[in-house]
């Protein structure tokens, strides 16, 4: 028996905790559905994974570079930007809520925070510092916290040539990524390169490329935070500060936790540290990255 109204739930924790797996197939138990995605090449995986089960028939994607429409889809895989909020759907799901607090991202996060529904089920996904905001705007949700499913450690500083295989390295501008991409090259082989400023088709090449093995090392901006599923087993990030659109900046610990926790997938435990001759975060940041301790974040 279906219920009256639309449930909303907010499944929340650290990365790896198996949050977008569950809200995928609650929507793959309904006769329709959408989920919001923070990242194109995100909702490009799970709608390629999707698809898989249910035929290209039944799915849709649209994203701000792709859009492939069936005539009659039932699920819709989305950039959050791109949801078409005026299909209704029996389940409907926001991945990375927490981007609420995006400078220039979170006014519309927001605004499917309080009017995203499905007409049976709403799933908001996200981080556990978004927990005191959604009981204050909608008291009805209920909230799930769930544990990192691994264990993430700090591992130090590192060379770039003594990484070990299925690192990750992660920088914050385009020149450097080229740079830490060929200089990885010269001193171990092959390396798959992913940021936001590659076609859909070239960077879905190079993630498949490190995916398969045929090369052993990935170098990439802090897109690969939001939830891509690759098999990383140490981040090193080159950079720890960023530019926000406005100004150079420190990361946040939950920035950094989030781009770290890449590392070690379901049951494999993950490590992450230093390259690149930069100075380590402090033990208090560290801390709270192992731990997964976030306290709310001010601007929400």
């Amino acid at each position: 028996m279906r219920p009256s109204q639309s449930q909303i739930r907010a499944v929340l924790g650290p990365t790896n905790t198996g949050k977008t797996y569950l809200a995928v197939e609650r929507m793959l138990g309904q006769p329709s559905g959408m989920i919001g995605f923070p990242l194109r090449l995100l909702a490009r995986e799970n709608y390629d994974r999707i698809v898989a089960r249910v035929g290209m028939s039944a799915v849709a994607l649209i994203t701000g570079e792709e859009k492939i429409l069936p005539p009659n889809p039932r699920y819709y895989i989305c950039t959050v930007e791109s949801m078409p909020m005026d299909r209704t759907v029996d389940f409907m799901a926001i991945d990375e809520i927490q981007l609420c607090a995006d400078p220039e991202r979170g006014h519309i996060f927001t605004d499917r925070l309080l009017h995203a529904r499905g007409r049976y089920e709403t799933m908001f996904l996200g981080s556990d510092s978004m927990a005191g905001l959604i009981r204050q705007l909608i008291p009805d949700a209920v909230i799930e916290s769930r544990p990192r499913l691994s264990t993430l450690s700090w591992a130090g500083a590192q060379k770039l040539n003594r990484l070990k295989r299925r690192s990750a390295v992660v920088a914050f501008s385009v020149d450097q990524v080229y740079e830490l991409a060929e200089a990885v090259r010269q001193q171990r082989g092959g390396t798959a390169v992913v940021l936001g400023a590659l076609s859909p088709r070239t960077r879905n090449a190079q993630v498949e490329m490190y995916q398969a093995g045929e090369v052993d090392y990935l170098v990439a901006t802090d897109a690969i935070g939001m939830g891509l599923n690759m098999d990383v087993d140490h981040v090193a990030f080159a950079q720890l500060s960023k530019f926000d659109g406005a100004r150079r900046r420190p990361l946040t610990p939950p920035e950094i936790g989030q781009i770290a926790g890449r590392a070690g997938r379901h049951m494999n435990n993950g490590t992450f540290g230093i390259t690149n001759n930069i100075k380590p975060p402090d033990e208090e940041v560290l801390r709270r990255v192992e731990e997964h301790d976030y306290p709310p974040d001010p601007k929400i």
